[in-house]
């Protein structure tokens, strides 16, 4: 197929690409930050500046044509090479203001960050900041975010990396739980507690079993995968539940429950794409942040 290129419109390609990743108009709106007629109209003049028909809608969503999957391919070209455009042009930026867009894990964002940021803000007042609480792997490459505070070694091609430490973890409970259930006195006294776990992660019953406690799902009484969520619940007195030591010692409301044995610790990466990584704004919100972690990390429990 010889394509027009004088007569195609970017923000058209991208809603094609769109369109075929998520299958619908709506999600596809969603995605981009434009309205369900906005993308159709990118869709229909495509289609009549092509002269082909791209999708057919169907029960299960919107079906790329054979025609539409001969451009996916190039299409996704054209989205990288605009990316590595715009990232190239990004880390080649000398300006010390803008915004910086930093994406971090539920708990994380909302327990440990806004202070970080507030503390950034007072020292940096021309940087806006954005923060994405997101237990998803945003993809740094594609500017979903310029920095990431991982729990996890990110694998992604093209990025920057730095290990900042590891989070102690801890069990806890509700003062009035523990004075109603009782308050263990040895590791086998905590199966007779209620405990508050995952819902569909299976990570709280393979630590269980690595320490020895044969255990499945009903064995949780209360469960929720959104971390903030879970632990409001523990806050609540649903039960016992893990998280991060800091956070549950500072909470006067929560006691931690002693275990003779050691919990997995969470480790903190800092990513950045390469390509932006030495842009002065990147690098001074980096700093910021690697140097305030590490602090974080390096918190001992009071003796």
């Amino acid at each position: 197929m010889s394509l027009p290129l004088s007569r195609l419109d970017w923000a058209h390609i991208q809603t094609l690409l769109s369109v075929a990743d998520t299958g619908s108009l709506s999600a596809a709106a969603r995605h981009l930050g434009l309205t369900q007629p906005t993308i159709g109209r990118h869709i229909s003049a495509l289609e009549d500046v092509l002269g082909v028909d791209l999708f057919t809608r169907t029960a299960s969503g919107m079906q790329p044509t054979e025609a539409a999957h001969d451009l996916l391919a190039p299409a996704r070209r054209m989205h990288e090479a605009a990316r590595q455009l715009e990232l190239s042009a990004a880390g080649a930026a000398h300006a010390e203001t803008g915004t910086v867009r930093i994406t971090a894990s539920v708990f994380m964002a909302h327990h440990v960050l806004p202070a970080i940021l507030a503390r950034l803000r007072r020292e940096a007042p021309e940087i806006s900041l954005e923060l994405v609480a997101s237990d998803t792997t945003e993809n740094l490459l594609f500017r979903e975010a310029d920095i990431a505070v991982r729990m996890i070694r990110p694998e992604q091609l093209d990025v920057v990396t730095r290990y900042v430490g590891e989070v102690e973890m801890g069990l806890f409970g509700h003062r009035d739980y523990l004075e109603r259930a009782g308050r263990p006195k040895k590791d086998a006294d905590i199966k007779a507690h209620d405990f508050v776990g995952y819902d569909r992660n299976d990570q709280i019953i393979q630590g269980f079993r690595d320490a020895g406690f044969a255990v499945d799902r009903t064995f949780f009484a209360t469960r929720c995968d959104h971390q903030t969520a879970y632990w409001e619940l523990v806050r609540a007195g649903c039960g016992l539940g893990f998280g991060q030591a800091a956070a549950g010692r500072a909470d006067p409301e929560l006691e931690e429950v002693q275990l003779s044995f050691p919990l997995p610790s969470l480790p903190i990466w800092l990513t950045a794409p390469e390509a932006i990584r030495n842009s002065k704004l990147i690098r001074r919100v980096w700093s910021a942040l690697e140097s305030e972690l590490t602090s974080f990390v390096d918190r001992r429990p009071a003796q």
